[in-house]
């Protein structure tokens, strides 16, 4: 299973419908692909996390929008084939490394399967030797 350590970003919008896709048009318009789109509320807002295919095309795309992004931050992305245990297989690597997980989503697509993996910055570089993953 290829892991692979990718930059993303986040940015803040209001809790309200339409917001996210309007975000995501306006990076489309610019010709930015992602890797991986996660969000979820926080507060009266949402979380907009960002895993660019190219940082530096999100990066200018967002100052030409005036759209403020945190700065860049490190996860994980784990794809391969969709077999019982996958996901139980990851976990069990970092938490053998004692690596703490700090969230995670993964999702199958027929016989694929991939997942997010974040840990704490602290931790990045123990749960990269541990998933013997590499920079993207």
């Amino acid at each position: 299973m290829p892991a692979r350590r990718v930059d993303y970003y986040y940015t803040m919008v209001p809790n309200r419908a339409g917001q996210g896709a309007r975000l995501l048009d306006t990076f489309r318009k610019a010709g930015v692909n992602f890797l991986a789109v996660h969000a979820f509320p926080e507060g009266g807002k949402a979380q907009i996390d960002l895993f660019p295919e190219n940082s530096r095309a999100l990066l200018r795309a967002a100052k030409e929008a005036g759209i403020k992004l945190s700065p860049r931050r490190t996860a994980f992305i784990v794809d391969g084939n969709n077999r019982v245990g996958a996901v139980a297989r990851i976990m069990g690597k970092l938490a053998k490394a004692n690596v703490n997980i700090t969230a995670t989503d993964a999702v199958a697509v027929g016989r694929r399967f991939g997942m997010i993996v974040w840990v704490r910055k602290a931790d990045v570089n123990r749960a990269a030797r541990a998933l013997g993953a590499r920079r993207r």
